[in-house]
Parts: structure tokens; C-alpha cells; sequence
């Protein structure tokens, strides 16, 4: 996700400076005109750095004192932070970033890398408005658009809520596919069908043709939605607030986990569902079955 972000930073013209943990995931954006920071500090001395990582450990560390980006002697204007993280981390960070005289913005990306090239993420912020106002800019450089959400670490929430719909969805999705498929109606029928009724999400229609070749190539893995279904739970526990479908399908993702779908695209949802159904599916080629046109009443 940070490379795709980078690209889209590169082609609006922006001058990019890149580090990352494994130098080599680096190389293509050097390609692109970035340049390459030796060691992370180095990237205290540039006016905004945006900070893409997996997990909320992540975050402190790159940021830290010891090690990370604070321990240089220099220092950015602003720390924009895309990862989804718990908002005491986040809380954490800022506070962080505050003391050493940095601006900071909660900043989680909605899309895939797919959609961050095709120009049509959105970013949720959280942070002081002036800030926001001033770099939102810059934000829209790489999203289609940004939606401010409060001062402090609302975005953070946000976004949790957001991925457990996502995650939500994706297991709707399996779990009616698949009646329709052990029912005897043609996975790409049902498909279809569903895309041009009331209840079509442009997130279904984007992933139909992995639904169809059963592609579970990662855009978003299934530990990585874990992750974020376990922060979900968290902050359910923290306010109080029953969460039963999230809860089930934190399970379900831990089972999917287990029989081997780890790295795999979240989507592979929909395998273990087949699996649990005792279905065999296939690939179907998406090419060969056009969009079908439902009669009419």
C-alpha cells in the first residue's frame, strides 16, 4: 500500500523520499524518481512524511526515539499516520509527535493498492483542522478524496469500523454465493444478478472476477482483516458495545487462518465457506460468462 501511494505522489510531481524495513521492496519507486532514505531517520528532514505499516507496534517503532524517526536531531513539519492502529496508539503517537514539536494527522487510507493507483481511495483524518486544511491537499494527491472527522483519534475509529463492514460484507457475500452454488445456480448467474439489484456494492462488483476465478492473489490478507477484527473487539469491550456478526466472524477468520489462508487474499472467505459447505468450486472464466441480463416481470 505505501508504494502505491508513493506512485501516485511521484506522477502529481512530487519530490518522494522512500525507506522501508526490506530495501528491496523499494526498487521500483527508485525507477519511478524517488530517492531512497539510507537509514529512516534521514526522513526528519522532510517537510511531511506519511508512515504506511502493518501493526500498531509498528507504528511506535518507526516513530520512536531510539531507533525511528525522532531520533534524529532534526524534524518534519508533520507525521501523517495511514496505518489502522487502535486509537491509544494513535493517541499515543500524537502525543509523541507533539512533544517534539510535530504536527500530526490520523490518517487511514480506504482501497486496496488497485484501487490507490486507479485514483479512487479515500482517506478518513483526525487531527487539529488547521492541519488538516493545510495538507489535505497533498492527501488528494493520492485519494480521490479525504473526509475530517474530528480532532483527535475519531479517524482511527473510523477506519475500524469501516474494515469490520468490509470483513462483514465479504462473508455475506461467501455465504449467499455459496447456497446458490450448492443449489445448483451457476456461481457467475448469481453474480450477476446480485450487481445490478439494489443491495450492489462497487466492492462486489470489483472483486466478482476473483469470486469467479477464485484469485486469493493479496490486496488485504486475511491476518492482516484479523488484526483489525481484533482492534474491532477491543474497542467494542472498551464502550461497551455487543458486536455478535464481527465476533463470530473474528472466529471464522481465525479458522481460515489455521487451514492455510494466512497470507492469502481475505476474499479466500469465500473458500473456507465452500469448504465448511462441503462444495467443490472451480474457476470459472470470467470472459466467457458475460454480464447477464435478468428478465424482467
Amino acid at each position: 500500500m505505501g508504494q502505491a501511494m508513493a506512485r501516485r505522489l511521484l506522477q502529481a510531481g512530487v519530490e518522494v523520499m522512500v525507506w522501508n524495513r526490506s530495501v528491496e521492496k523499494t526498487q521500483g519507486l527508485l525507477e519511478e524518481g524517488a530517492s531512497r532514505a539510507a537509514e529512516l531517520s534521514e526522513l526528519a528532514r522532510r517537510e511531511v512524511v506519511f508512515v504506511m505499516v502493518a501493526r500498531p507496534s509498528d507504528l511506535e517503532e518507526v516513530l520512536g526515539v531510539d531507533s525511528g524517526l525522532l531520533s534524529a536531531t532534526e524534524r518534519p513539519r508533520a507525521v501523517v499516520a495511514c496505518a489502522t492502529v487502535d486509537p491509544e496508539t494513535s493517541a499515543r503517537v500524537r502525543s509523541l509527535l507533539h512533544r517534539h514539536g510535530v504536527e500530526s494527522l490520523a490518517a487511514p487510507i480506504s482501497g486496496n493498492p488497485h484501487v490507490v493507483a486507479d485514483a479512487k481511495s479515500t482517506f478518513v483524518v483526525s487531527g487539529p483542522r488547521g492541519a488538516y486544511e493545510e495538507f489535505a491537499p497533498l492527501l488528494e494527491r493520492i485519494a480521490r478524496t479525504s473526509v475530517w472527522v474530528g480532532e483527535h483519534e475519531e479517524a482511527m475509529t473510523v477506519k475500524i469500523c469501516h474494515n469490520l463492514y468490509l470483513g462483514l460484507i465479504a462473508q455475506s457475500v461467501a455465504e449467499v454465493t455459496v447456497l446458490a452454488e450448492k443449489s445448483g445456480v451457476e456461481r457467475s448467474r448469481f453474480l450477476d444478478f446480485l450487481n445490478v439489484t439494489g443491495l450492489a456494492t462497487p466492492w462486489v462488483r470489483n472483486r466478482t472476477a476473483d469470486l469467479l476465478a477464485l484469485d486469493w492473489t493479496p490486496t488485504f490478507t486475511t491476518e492482516l482483516l484479523r488484526k483489525d477484527f481484533e482492534l474491532g473487539m477491543d474497542r467494542a469491550r472498551h464502550v461497551e458495545a455487543p458486536m455478535p456478526l464481527a465476533a463470530g466472524l473474528l472466529q471464522l477468520l481465525q479458522v481460515a487462518i489455521g487451514r492455510g489462508y494466512r497470507d492469502a487474499d481475505f476474499l479466500s472467505l469465500f473458500a473456507l465457506q465452500a469448504e465448511s459447505a462441503g462444495l467443490r468450486i472451480e474457476p470459472v472464466d470470467a470472459a466467457a460468462t458475460p454480464p447477464h441480463e435478468p428478465e424482467r416481470e
